[in-house]
């Protein structure tokens, strides 16, 4: 290969680093919306937004509060559908099987307690 022909493929080379890292944001950010409780895995399912498409489903159900590898699994094995199948892949009638067997709301973001230290110090 000729330097001229590495210096053409150089800018696509480059789009396409830049996408990729396009798309990383947007799923980071989207686990952390759904890690927040602001969106469920369910309307991601349905919606399949474009950032999701090449999503893996078990990257999206693990970003939920306690929701492990081993519960991501169990899950998985009811609908049937494999930990690797991208949501982008999935059929229509295996959106809708998923979404129906999550819950319809994420659990409550609970805080940690705090400040029972009081009640012990005057004692």
């Amino acid at each position: 290969m000729t330097a001229s022909a590495s210096i053409a493929r150089a800018p696509q080379h480059l789009q396409a680093l830049e996408r990729a890292n396009q798309v990383r944001l947007a799923r980071a950010e989207l686990k952390r919306r759904v890690a927040a409780g602001q969106v469920n895995a369910a309307e991601i399912v349905l919606a399949c937004p474009p950032e999701a498409e090449g999503m893996a489903v078990s990257d999206l159900l693990m970003s939920q509060r306690r929701w492990g590898r081993t519960r991501c699994r169990k899950f998985l094995a009811t609908i049937p559908l494999t930990e690797n199948k991208t949501i982008g892949s999935m059929t229509d009638r295996q959106r809708h099987a998923f979404a129906a067997m999550l819950p319809a709301t994420p659990a409550p973001r609970r805080e940690p307690a705090r400040g029972h230290l009081h009640v012990l110090v005057g004692a």
